[in-house]
């Protein structure tokens, strides 16, 4: 199935004032090409990761199948010595294996304790510090993590957003990443903060009817490309060969109206999640109705939100 997709516009020799002035106030995808991020695009080579980074031990996701589902949890976790998984993931078939010859394999670094640390590449990897310059867009101050990624070839990664702004660092390799406004949340099938809409190209619209509403946004992303992906727009990303990528999430609101105990960058703000739980003691007060009171004051409720809380700036 075909479908329209608008591009993701690429800029090339972006400065900071401009980006901060001009093109982050928009809120949209960008791609900038051209920024100086060392020498890591040319020398983070399997053969030098896997003697640089040596046999630090890392966790990481193994499926059996290309489309990963955070819902249904269609993968296993396993842990490998991160010179193993670099290998692993680059190759099409292995002799070693967890579940199939074939299998994929997703690393997302953590930090030092899981539940309490943020990952930070210059932590987790210190020898790979030197060879990456993260792009400074933002202040010191804003940053929260950076996030050292591999995939094997054809992996797909589920549909979500993320509460924080962040740079998709394309290191090596290609990835297409389609996006989906925040606008479009309604039509996205959404559980928690991911779409259970698994195969976007070719969607089951019986099941998901809506999903042919929502507007794509797509680029294709090579070594050296930067994906400014806003908080809140829901991106879905394709491993076209063996890559490896860089996140650098930084906070856009006040540090306060974040979760104190989010190390991921994807728990809702304080604020929205408290309102969800309101949201939530409501429905089951409109529970006590019968029926048809309790169809006709929900849709009030609706209105009254549309009315008081969507905004208009927006497209």
């Amino acid at each position: 199935m075909a479908w329209e997709s608008l591009s993701v516009p690429r800029l090339e020799g972006v400065s900071q004032e401009r980006f901060m002035q001009h093109l982050y106030p928009q809120r949209k995808p960008l791609v900038l090409e051209g920024i100086d991020l060392g020498a890591c695009t040319s020398k983070w080579t399997v053969d030098y990761l896997s003697q640089v980074g040596g046999r630090k031990e890392v966790k990481i996701h193994v499926a059996a199948v290309a489309q990963m589902d955070f819902i249904s949890k269609n993968f296993v976790y396993r842990t490998l010595p991160f010179d193993k998984l670099v290998q692993r993931a680059a190759e099409e078939k292995h002799e070693e294996f967890f579940i199939s010859e074939d299998e994929k394999y997703y690393l997302r670094s953590l930090g030092e304790d899981p539940r309490k640390d943020v990952a930070d590449i210059r932590k987790q990897f210190p020898l790979l510090e030197g060879d990456i310059k993260f792009p400074k867009f933002f202040k010191e101050e804003q940053f929260f993590s950076s996030v050292f990624r591999i995939s094997s070839p054809g992996l797909q990664l589920w549909t979500h957003y993320d509460v924080m702004d962040n740079f998709l660092i394309q290191v090596t390799g290609k990835k297409r990443v389609v996006l989906f406004s925040p606008r479009d949340a309604q039509y996205l099938y959404l559980s928690g903060t991911k779409s259970e809409v698994l195969d976007i190209d070719n969607p089951d619209l019986a099941k998901y009817p809506l999903f042919s509403k929502a507007r794509r946004y797509e680029c294709s992303l090579k070594a050296g490309d930067v994906l400014f992906i806003p908080a809140l727009w829901f991106h879905n990303v394709i491993s076209e060969e063996f890559g490896v990528g860089v996140n650098i999430f930084w906070k856009h609101l006040p540090s306060e109206c974040y979760d104190k105990t989010d190390t991921y960058g994807n728990k809702d703000p304080t604020a929205a999640s408290r309102a969800a739980q309101i949201l939530d003691r409501a429905l089951k007060t409109l529970a006590e109705l019968p029926e048809e009171y309790r169809d006709f004051y929900a849709r009030r409720m609706v209105l009254h939100i549309q009315d008081k809380a969507y905004s208009k700036n927006f497209e």
